[in-house]
């Protein structure tokens, strides 16, 4: 009777508002809840998407590289009178392939043969046969069914490990003979899709990719005329686990899963499994995991790479934790204003009493939240501070690895250049116009770098400014005058990046918003202190400048100079101008960037 009697109290028409305070307050943190969930989510989704589109990138990039080593191949047979084994063992051996293209498993060359020729070809073999080499002293065409055409290996790279395919008709199989007939008619690539039978990889796991040869100096405008000229086809075989595997790796996150289908040549056909890369991994729900699927172009052929990952594997432990802190908040949040609503209509006793609980409350709140934001500007300045050395290791491989191939590649064709410049005239117009496409792209990637770090911050702030000041002269045809101070200003790393994106971001303004004609910049160092100013002509600062939606220049700026410790000011008026004053501590002996730092572009003076 007693426990009755006092439910019966609490539920009482004197109470419900509590429970209505309670109800509402997690009601909205329930939401905070959800919108803090997907958001978090999304954010997730977009970084595995970006990560697999980079992979999807990475797969097609190494397919154009096997594809350029096979059309290298062609125009290598295109550019001799007669290839013989010998030199094409010279060939590929200067390719390198095991060092520079990990994934290819041979190279080889199939001779056209119809039937009326097959046993002069094979005669023929036989009194060329190269035995030094490691070929065979006979040759004879297998499987030995007598068909119309042949496709016959006569030669392979490396023979040491493929040395039992020599003879054999690759075109015994009707798919693959239809993909050869395709090719020699269209004079372009083909590829039949049928996975390659080896004992030297799992079955499944290696394709291949032909091109046809023809004899030089014969019409090839019609599929009459080019199947009347074809003499034979070069083709590379190679691991499609070790050519997606190797992309794989580069994702951020291990546990995601790559599934390769190869779906046809547009006909109607069942996918096919190109390559699993967890085939024993467990099956989780849609709700529980990410997804995406991409095409992958293979010449004719359509692949679908579909990626995979459990949305946990996405997730920091601070994302784990925020959205019930997002809760959390938006329940004491709501509560605390139903309090405040719930005292301010009491008597003016209880609420002076709920006044003071308020007060103590919205202390303890403003103490979080005043650490919050000290967490988050620390969190701020470890991104930027991230950012910038990401930029910078991104920059330098780039260099060191791309680089370096573009200049030993220019190297090569220059000196490919030189030698056909007399004897070989088509080949040195192609090869000039190889040279002016790579000089093009070590522009762009020089480019880049600079877009990602400049090289000339490892100079010093001086010599970074003054190049800065350059590229907005060339940029927009302000006039832009340097008055620099102090020749040698001598400033940590950290703190000079900083004050170039200043730089970086004021002159961005400038060309954006100010109309100006007229830039100066200043740059001094006084005992510890190192003080830029920044100011135009054009139209000033308007009152509502700095309240844009998505507008974030200027409180960048700010935020920069907060976490360097230093003070900005940013001043303007209507038709009058801006000025940019900013002052940065530093110590007296700063750290000085090292030797091979300074060396950082000298791979591109050549």
């Amino acid at each position: 009777m007693a426990a009755l009697l006092g439910k019966k109290r609490l539920f009482s028409s004197s109470r419900p508002v509590w429970w209505a305070g309670v109800l509402l307050s997690l009601g909205i943190g329930g939401l905070f809840y959800l919108a803090a969930n997907r958001t978090i989510e999304y954010d997730a989704g977009e970084r595995f998407r970006h990560q697999a589109q980079n992979a999807q990138y990475n797969i097609n990039s190494r397919i154009n590289a096997y594809t350029d080593v096979l059309r290298g191949t062609a125009s290598f047979f295109h550019a001799a009178e007669h290839v013989d084994r010998a030199s094409f063992h010279r060939y590929v051996d200067g390719l390198d392939i095991e060092t520079h293209f990990p994934a290819l498993d041979n190279i080889n060359y199939a001779h056209y043969v119809t039937d009326a020729n097959r046993e002069a070809f094979e005669r023929s073999m036989r009194i060329s046969t190269d035995t030094a080499l490691g070929y065979p002293e006979t040759l004879a065409i297998w499987p030995s069914e007598r068909r119309p055409e042949y496709w016959v290996l006569t030669m392979i790279e490396p023979l040491a490990e493929f040395g039992e395919k020599i003879g054999r008709d690759i075109s015994y199989r009707v798919p693959v003979a239809r993909a050869l007939e395709r090719g020699r008619d269209n004079g372009e690539l083909s590829a039949s899709g049928i996975p390659i039978d080896s004992a030297h990889q799992p079955v499944g796991s290696g394709l291949a990719l032909r091109l046809p040869v023809y004899r030089k100096d014969m019409p090839l405008k019609t599929a009459v005329q080019r199947r009347a000229a074809c003499i034979g086809s070069v083709g590379i075989g190679f691991s499609v686990p070790r050519l997606v595997q190797g992309a794989l790796e580069q994702m951020q996150v291990r546990d995601t899963r790559l599934v390769l289908y190869d779906s046809g040549d547009g006909q109607a056909s069942a996918p096919a499994l190109l390559f699993d890369s967890k085939p024993a991994s467990p099956v989780l729900r849609s709700s529980d995991q990410f997804s995406v699927a991409l095409p992958i172009d293979f010449h004719n052929r359509h692949w679908k790479a579909y990626f995979s990952t459990p949305k946990a594997s996405w997730y920091s432990r601070f994302d784990t934790w925020l959205p019930w802190l997002a809760m959390a908040c938006g329940f004491t949040g709501s509560l605390l204003f139903y309090l405040l609503f719930h005292t301010l209509s009491s008597s003016r006793m209880r609420a002076v009493k709920m006044a003071k609980e308020m007060t103590r409350e919205l202390r303890n709140s403003q103490a979080r939240l005043q650490q919050s934001h000290q967490r988050l500007r620390r969190l701020v300045a470890h991104s930027d501070q991230i950012k910038e050395l990401e930029r910078k290791r991104i920059a330098r491989e780039i260099h060191d690895d791309l680089g370096q191939n573009l200049l030993v590649l220019r190297i090569d064709v220059d000196l490919l250049t030189n030698r056909t410049r007399h004897r070989h005239p088509r080949l040195h117009a192609r090869a000039v116009r190889m040279l002016s496409q790579i000089d093009s792209t070590i522009k762009s990637v020089r480019h880049i770098i600079n877009d990602l770090r400049p090289t000339v911050l490892d100079l010093g702030l001086n010599a970074a400014v003054e190049w800065q000041i350059a590229q907005f002269r060339q940029r927009s045809g302000m006039v832009c005058e340097l008055i620099d101070h102090d020749p040698e200003i001598q400033i940590d790393d950290h703190s000079a990046t900083a004050i170039f994106r200043i730089l970086q971001e004021s002159l961005s303004n400038i060309l954006q918003h100010a109309r100006a004609s007229l830039v100066r910049v200043e740059l001094r160092q006084s005992n510890s202190t190192l003080s830029m100013t920044i100011s135009d002509n054009g139209i000033g600062l308007r009152d509502n400048s700095r309240d844009k939606t998505g507008s974030f220049g200027l409180v960048g700026i700010e935020e920069r100079i907060h976490l360097l410790g230093g003070t900005c000011a940013i001043t303007g008026s209507p038709n009058g101008g801006t000025t940019v004053a900013i002052s940065v501590p530093f110590p007296a002996s700063a750290e000085i960037m090292p030797a091979a730092d300074l060396a950082f572009e000298y791979p591109f003076k050549h």
